[in-house]
């Protein structure tokens, strides 16, 4: 085991390489690296080198998933998987998702060449933000056998689909069965940081994720009649961005009478997007979460009401479509008592708590058990330059995550568990 100074210095090397690779971005000045964009192959070459120092065997699945696998004691053995995300979003900081990829290499370099009853598998899955095509989680998606047709099909804002995305990359999308994990794998571990307050209000360093609440994603398209803005009355016009915005209070007006609800419009676009011109289309984005599934539901039938209501007095038609449903997702029991175990032995007092935000152990969950420890995050700011850790915090983590691994190892009860695949 690693002493507090050694488990200190490999937090910051943690650190510095997470801002390292915040550098691999679309934008100057700031970070930002969508689903196998160029800047991803940078990503991808500067932990690949990380991974190899550790004879790791390093590979990239057909989604673009970069994958590192340190072997167990025998080459028959079971594998865990520990990783996260390496995309972001615009404007992005330089820890949510690659923090978890980047410490759970530092997790295999604290064992300092010590093998383990399973093999450890570290994941930097290409897509979980939903940024370019508006669908997230299309890494992880692919290692539970989720990747169809019609997402490969799904196309960006300048018209390039999933599938030639992916064939731009170098790779081959009729292989993407390939990257289902196997029949091997016990769990998926996925180190995070919390982007919230709670952690920080509490005073605790580290975190438990118990469960992941439910979202939903949609579009919605408000089409009216684009028109002059000088010489249209106003009593006569079919103003789909201003029934758009009637609809958005609407959405913010429901969450905050309906305990539990979080409800956001993040993204609105107007056309023809002129000054002088009444828009004839409004496209608005919406997520909506919460810890029930059915409370989540019947908010999101009462907003959809709402778009329809508002639509009709203003003139205006509506669609709409479904870009995600997942249902709220439970972390699996053992894992999350392991945790809590593992997070006092590293001198912390844990936290129970659910998740606001998505994250790929969600999609894992379906298939394999899985769990999730949060880092602190200062000042409660993620999605944003700002976004930090405490340098201790993440040195807990690291002492925290060699704890777990070393339960598990002797855990007859784990190593005796099969994939549910």
């Amino acid at each position: 085991m690693l002493t507090t100074r050694g488990f200190a210095n490999l937090a910051e090397e943690v650190t510095v390489r997470c801002r390292k690779l915040a550098s691999f971005s679309e934008d100057a000045g700031s970070t930002k690296r969508t689903f196998l964009s160029p800047p991803m192959r940078d990503c991808h070459a500067e932990v690949s080198s990380w991974m190899k120092a550790l004879s790791m065997t390093v590979s990239v699945d057909a989604v673009g998933n970069l994958r590192g696998f340190y072997p167990g004691t025998s080459p028959g053995a079971p594998r865990i998987l520990v990783g996260s995300h390496l995309d972001t979003v615009p404007n992005a900081g330089a820890f949510d998702g690659i923090l978890g990829v980047v410490l759970a290499v530092g997790l295999v370099e604290s064992l300092a060449d010590r093998k383990l009853p399973f093999g450890i598998e570290v994941i930097g899955f290409s897509e979980e933000e939903g940024v370019r095509f508006d669908v997230p989680f299309i890494g992880s998606r692919a290692l539970v056998g989720q990747i169809d047709q019609e997402l490969l099909d799904h196309k960006d804002g300048d018209g390039i689909s999933v599938r030639k995305a992916i064939q731009d990359f170098g790779l081959n999308p009729n292989e993407i069965s390939r990257a289902a994990f196997g029949d091997d794998v016990l769990a998926y571990i996925e180190f995070h940081i919390e982007q919230g307050p709670v952690l920080e209000h509490l005073g605790r360093p580290l975190g438990v994720v118990e469960a992941i609440v439910g979202q939903n994603r949609l579009e919605f398209t408000f089409s009216g009649q684009a028109n002059h803005a000088g010489t249209t009355p106003m009593n006569l016009r079919h103003d789909a961005l201003a029934a758009a915005a009637e609809w958005i209070l609407a959405v913010e007006n429901l969450a905050q009478r309906t305990p539990g609800i979080v409800s956001t419009v993040g993204f609105l676009e107007a056309k023809p997007g002129a000054t002088n011109v009444i828009a004839g289309e409004a496209r608005a984005m919406l997520d909506i979460r919460h810890a029930s599934d059915g409370a989540r539901t019947e908010a999101l039938d009462e907003l959809i009401r709402q778009a329809d209501s508002i639509a009709a007095r203003r003139g205006v038609t509506l669609r709409w479509r479904t870009l995600l449903a997942q249902h709220a997702v439970a972390m699996d029991p053992f894992l999350v008592a392991q945790i809590g175990q593992a997070i006092q032995k590293a001198g912390c007092e844990p936290h129970r708590m659910a998740s606001g935000a998505g994250h790929d152990a969600m999609i894992l969950a379906e298939k394999i058990p899985a769990a999730m420890i949060f880092l602190r995050t200062p000042g409660g700011i993620s999605h944003d330059p700002l976004e930090s850790v405490y340098l201790e915090d993440v040195a807990k983590a690291l002492e925290c995550g060699l704890h777990l691994l070393t339960q598990l190892a002797a855990s007859r009860e784990f190593l005796g568990r099969t994939c549910r695949a």
